[in-house]
Order: C-alpha cells, then sequence, then structure tokens
C-alpha cells in the first residue's frame, strides 16, 4: 500500500531532484536512481551502505543527514525510526527532502513543507520516491509505477523507474545529470568494494538516456552470464576465436580448432587487456 504527500512551499538553495530508493526483496540489495537539473546530484544525494541502508537527501543540502542516519541505522535504529529522529533535531527539516530504506526493507520519507513546488513523495513496498521543484505528481506516480511493473536485477528496475519519470516531465527546468546506485557486499570489480553498480553522469544533455548507455555497458562489461547461456569453446566456435585472437595481435598459431596451451594463454591475454575478466568464465 502507497502513501502520497504533496507539498508546495519555497525555499532556497534546493537541490531539485528526483529520485527512487529501493531495496530487492529477493537478494538484499540496496540502491538508487537519481536524475536533476543540478550539476553531479549523484556527488551529494545519495548515501548508501550494504545491509545497513540507502538514503536520498536532497532539496536542501545537508552534508551531516547521510552519515549520521546510516550510523543511526548501523546502531540498531530502523530506517523510519531514523528518519524521525533525524528529523526531529534537523532545523532544516521543512526545506529538506530525505527518503530512507532500510536492510530489511523498512521504508519512510519526508517532503518538508517549505519545499518548492512541485514537491512530494510515495512510500511503497520496499521503495520510496519522492522529488522537489517537479512539473507535477505525474513525474513520481510514473516513477513509482514503472518500478513496480518491471522485472529482474535491481539496477535495471531503478533505472526503468528514473527514465518513466523523466519522460513523465521530471525536473521542471530541465535536464543536467543522473547517477545510479546499488550495493552489495562484496560485490564490487574483483570484490574490491561493496559498489555493485556505481554510475554517474554529471553534465549532460540528456543525463538519463546516457545513463541507460553507460549501465549497459557496465552489464557487458562487468556482468554474469547464466549457465545456459555459456558456450563451450570447440570445433567452429574455437576456429573463430583463434581467427579473431590472430587478428588483434594475440596468437601465431592456425585456426585449428584445438585449445591448446598458446590459444588459451592468448585468451587470457585478450580477455585481460579487454577488461572482460569478470565476465568470461575460463573453467
Amino acid at each position: 500500500m502507497t502513501q502520497k504527500t504533496h507539498r508546495a512551499g519555497h525555499g532556497a538553495m534546493s537541490i531539485n531532484t528526483f529520485s527512487i530508493i529501493a531495496r530487492d526483496p529477493l537478494n538484499g540489495d540496496l540502491g538508487l536512481a537519481v536524475a536533476s537539473k543540478f550539476l553531479a546530484a549523484g556527488a551529494v544525494v545519495p548515501w548508501i551502505a550494504a545491509g545497513v541502508g540507502v538514503m536520498a537527501v536532497q532539496a536542501l543540502p545537508g552534508a551531516q543527514c547521510g552519515p549520521r542516519g546510516l550510523e543511526m541505522m548501523r546502531d540498531g535504529m530502523s530506517g523510519p525510526q531514523m528518519l524521525d529522529h533525524l528529523m526531529a533535531a534537523d532545523p532544516g527539516r521543512d526545506q529538506r527532502q530525505v527518503a530512507v530504506v532500510d536492510a530489511l526493507g523498512a521504508t519512510g520519507a519526508h517532503t518538508g513543507a517549505s519545499c518548492m513546488a512541485w514537491a512530494g513523495h510515495q512510500v511503497g513496498d520496499g521503495y520510496s520516491c519522492q522529488g522537489n521543484i517537479l512539473v507535477g505528481a505525474e513525474t513520481i506516480a510514473a516513477m513509482a509505477e514503472a518500478f513496480e511493473g518491471s522485472e529482474g536485477e535491481l539496477s535495471n528496475r531503478l533505472l526503468a523507474a528514473l527514465c518513466a519519470a523523466d519522460l513523465a516531465g521530471g525536473d521542471k527546468r530541465g535536464r543536467q545529470s543522473a547517477a545510479l546506485v546499488v550495493a552489495r557486499r562484496d560485490a564490487g570489480y574483483m570484490g574490491s568494494s561493496d559498489m555493485l553498480v556505481d554510475l554517474r553522469v554529471d553534465d549532460a544533455h540528456d543525463p538519463c538516456r546516457e545513463l541507460r548507455r553507460l549501465h549497459g555497458l557496465h552489464r557487458f562489461y562487468f556482468g554474469t552470464s547464466p549457465s545456459t547461456e555459456m558456450l563451450k569453446i570447440e570445433g567452429d566456435l574455437a576456429c573463430e576465436i583463434q581467427d579473431l585472437l590472430i587478428r588483434a595481435g594475440y596468437y601465431a598459431g592456425e585456426p585449428n580448432g584445438d585449445i591448446d596451451e598458446a590459444t588459451k594463454i592468448a585468451l587470457e591475454a585478450f580477455v585481460t587487456s579487454e577488461n572482460l575478466d569478470e565476465r568470461v568464465d575460463f573453467d
């Protein structure tokens, strides 16, 4: 069941933004997608920690809201409890917009009474959509509808929701930046971080479109293929790969379909050079 609030006040120094935050109930991933007529909104709106929670802090800049909120959740508060405590002590709450989803999917949102119109949020099951200085409520409604109607990985669903909101009007002043982040423990490149997805478009004519392009590249380089789609390297396929490796300068043999040690070394060198080591399974 969703809840809606609408605000039409006025404020200053706004990060004029529409965003969605969510938790994937299947694997616990936490994520956020944001777009704005604001330079590098992805640098200031998202606050996220795998296994803890995700927050969108917008409308009025609040450098301490994100760190404090995440720390409160690390200390045992639920997302809604944290938000209540945070806003109660926040002198800028009337001009601030904050939303949270914690590691268990508990969700809350706050839109200050003085946020610039149109401003509001819509809270759903494990997600929240919010925005300020928007064309109207249809932006948030389109975002929620697209998210609820989409399937697949959380990053795909968040991006679909963001693009739907952009098409529905988005920030009424125009477009400039967009970002997409998803956190999962040890899921970053080669296990080096908790950031499964971390993409930003800081300044572009059509940032949502550019974010979609970057997301496609991210899936190509760092995604995984289902075992049902994997092909054994043998026969004609092996010859084709050897021919490609010869033309790329990695293999000096003949394309004979025999995956010998020289072919394996050449293929590994090519994969490493092209940054495909997360995608290819040599076993």
